[in-house]
């Protein structure tokens, strides 16, 4: 989560969009920014115990014990960062509908809500168990899998995302999809695909955040 914000202060600042993709090293659990933590612990009562750190963007409750994680992060005065908030959610999730569609897996986008098909109101409950709009779902048994929650800063937007890994296929291929992913977002951004190094941070900016984001005064500060 440290990582992922240091990316929205650092590489939005040099003009280009940044994306990756990463794993866990522990059973962890992330969950949105303005959650309650006794919410959030209620969730996850009687299970396994995981890690437990409020992200710095919205949504709910994201277990990633078996999960695809990302980032990406867009500079300021990008079409995407200038648009509402669902039509950047929306944007980033045709992309990854359309790739997971190639492949034969049966997914849709949520474009309504049900019954009355008036736009969801987002809500930060566990995000896997209550689809939002734009979601990917399921079109055969309506599970969600893949879900975002957004930053929008003067210094660009954060839009961190995870796709179920348990939603797709047995045998997906993750490596074929990423680097199709990557050339997707590419082609939506009007960029050329490529890799990049890590910002240079100021001395000691990288540890004093990350123990930010490990302290209890962050994560139970609601």
């Amino acid at each position: 989560m440290a990582a992922d914000f240091l990316l929205l202060k650092r590489y939005p600042q040099s003009g280009y969009a940044r994306v990756r993709h990463y794993g866990w090293h522990r059973p962890a659990c992330t969950f949105g920014y303005s959650q309650k933590i006794d919410y959030v612990r209620s969730q996850l009562a009687g299970g396994e115990t995981v890690e437990l750190c409020r992200r710095p963007t919205g949504g709910g409750v994201v277990d990633h014990r078996n999960d695809w994680t990302y980032a990406l992060v867009l500079p300021p005065g990008h079409d995407l960062f200038e648009a509402p908030a669902p039509r950047s959610y929306r944007a980033v999730h045709e992309i990854i509908a359309t790739l997971l569609a190639a492949k034969g897996e049966p997914v849709e986008l949520k474009e309504s809500c049900e019954p009355s098909g008036e736009e969801c109101a987002p809500g930060p409950g566990v995000c896997f168990k209550k689809p939002e709009l734009f979601d990917v779902l399921r079109r055969d048994d309506g599970r969600k899998v893949a879900g975002a929650a957004q930053k929008r800063t003067k210094q660009g937007l954060l839009f961190q995302g995870s796709l179920a890994r348990s939603a797709v296929s047995p045998g997906f291929d993750w490596v074929a999809f990423e680097q199709e992913w990557v050339l997707g977002l590419a082609q939506l951004l009007g960029a050329e695909p490529g890799t990049a190094p890590w910002p240079e941070f100021n001395e000691g900016e990288w540890e004093s955040l990350t123990d930010q984001y490990a302290s209890d005064e962050w994560n139970l500060a609601r």
